[in-house]
């Protein structure tokens, strides 16, 4: 079953919705992570999840899946009002929908935004150290929070950038390093020398 997340209340049927969304990921052979509804007066936002057990979601993935669920919302309407609908991967921040999901990642680091504190704590940041039934332990700071899920308003994964080898760069050269006499600085045009745009 997709775990459904609504942001605030709203006019949509939850089971209807789910019931439409399911068979139409599944039948594209991806799996449904979880569904996120943001209602507004305006334009609400419909974004659902999709993942692959083997591969990465690709673009063509996600376009596939809003093709065919467009066709099945315009028919059936489980939604009251103008919405956008997105399809997405989960992305390194990955939300974390369900209990098993958060299992899934024991030892990685998590943010989550609670509906009631826990602690006095509504945001928690920390390793995720156990997962027993509903209630999920938090490790923030040396200090363990335990959580029921039906408490966890939003969570994510935080992404370990350095693991991931995308933490940014050092600059190049030594610290502190000076010119030699008579060399330019990068960048700067020599005397009398016509002054270049940067490359684009």
């Amino acid at each position: 079953m997709c775990p459904f997340f609504v942001c605030a209340e709203s006019s949509v049927k939850d089971d209807e919705l789910i019931q439409l969304i399911n068979p139409v990921v599944a039948d594209l052979g991806l799996e449904c992570l979880g569904v996120e509804y943001a209602p507004s007066r305006g334009n609400s936002l419909l974004r659902i999840y999709i993942d692959h057990a083997e591969r990465p979601i690709t673009i063509e993935d996600c376009e596939a899946v809003s093709r065919e669920l467009s066709a099945q919302l315009d028919v059936n309407d489980p939604i009251s009002g103008r919405y956008t609908l997105e399809v997405s991967s989960p992305g390194i921040d990955r939300p974390l929908f369900t209990p098993a999901q958060f299992a899934r990642f024991i030892g990685e680091k998590a943010k989550l935004s609670l509906n009631l504190p826990v602690e006095g704590r509504r945001r928690l940041q920390g390793a995720i150290r156990a997962v027993d039934g509903e209630r999920i332990t938090i490790d923030q700071d040396g200090v363990e929070f335990v959580v029921v899920h039906d408490n966890v308003q939003k969570a994510r994964i935080v992404p370990d950038y350095a693991a991931l080898g995308l933490a940014p760069e050092k600059p190049a050269g030594k610290a502190g390093a000076k010119p030699k006499p008579g060399a330019s600085k990068a960048g700067s045009a020599k005397p009398g020398a016509p002054k270049r745009k940067p490359n684009k």
